[in-house]
């Protein structure tokens, strides 16, 4: 049985948010937004909205500069957006429209077309929902793979050379995973793999935030708008984390379990160079991290 679904209105007359919130209540999870600034905020919460029907006039933040907003942070980009608006001029909705709004519905309401809008519009959400997770999550181990994380790694590159706010990368290894496998077999490291991903993803919070298995033991974390400060924090927190799983490693040379050695990198990106930079720096950090002994991070800063 599939969750219901989110629908997030926004609209700045309580009126109009009783009326539509009373169309959709009863086969949708309805959550309100008096303003942009609030429509914001739920839109990128943990738990974001499936999709997101948002008036056009309103005061401070209208609801075309909500939806350039919306799809310029890559963690609400992918929310489909449907004005709704009194006004019906076909100037308006092709405005709508090119801001990545998928549909224009216009007032007064009427419940029918709202309601079948709106069906069809989270009918087609989660078709590509599933669709992307098909090509971009790692088949084992359920997070982000490598194809994910390299399209995600240069969006994020080129936001962060535009604003100049820097962006963090951790680059991780389990420590003498061959190993490991060699004497607990493919089964048994796979359940490893799984344990040390779910381990890796737990520890992060923010939408942004991209953990990916790029390959065999490697993983990644991406950490957009994060200074050196936050991220070594993150970066010590991950190698614990794993460390307290307590899984048996009979044969590494270094611990008796299995443990993880990390590299972390903060840069604010220039527009000159390309993302591959950033990832060069994280894996010299943790190759030093791998020499100096495993189980521990060594951070760069540029």
């Amino acid at each position: 049985m599939q969750a219901q679904a989110t629908i997030l209105v926004v609209d700045d007359s309580p009126e109009n948010l009783q009326v539509i919130s009373a169309v959709l209540k009863q086969d949708y999870k309805v959550k309100v937004a008096i303003n942009g600034e609030r429509a914001l905020a739920l839109a990128s919460a943990a738990e974001p909205p499936d999709l997101i029907l948002l008036d056009v006039m309103m005061p401070d933040m209208d609801g075309y500069e909500v939806c350039a907003r919306l799809k310029q942070n890559p963690a609400t980009a992918g929310i489909p957006v449907l004005f709704v608006s009194s006004r019906d001029d076909e100037e308006d909705e092709a405005r709508g429209l090119s801001l990545g709004a998928i549909d224009y519905i216009v007032k007064p309401i009427r419940p029918s077309i709202v309601q079948a809008r709106v069906r069809n519009h989270i009918e087609l959400k989660r078709s590509r929902d599933l669709l992307e997770r098909l090509t971009t999550q790692d088949h084992l181990t359920g997070i982000s793979n490598r194809r994910r994380f390299d399209d995600r790694l240069h969006l994020e590159w080129q936001r962060a050379a535009r604003a100049q706010t820097p962006m963090s990368l951790i680059a991780i290894d389990i420590d003498h995973f061959k190993a490991y496998n060699d004497h607990y077999g493919h089964p048994g490291g796979d359940q490893c793999l799984i344990q040390v991903a779910q381990a890796l993803a737990a520890c992060v919070t923010r939408p942004t935030d991209l953990v990916a298995r790029c390959g065999g033991e490697e993983f990644a974390c991406l950490l957009p708008s994060t200074d050196s400060c936050g991220a070594s924090r993150l970066t010590e927190q991950m190698r614990a984390a794993v460390e307290a799983l307590c899984l048996e490693h009979a044969q590494s040379p270094t611990h008796g379990h299995v443990t993880i050695s990390l590299g972390v990198t903060t840069a604010i990106p220039q527009t000159d160079e390309p993302a591959q930079a950033l990832v060069d720096m994280a894996d010299a950090a943790l190759y030093e991290a791998k020499s100096a002994g495993r189980n521990r991070f060594v951070a760069r800063i540029r």
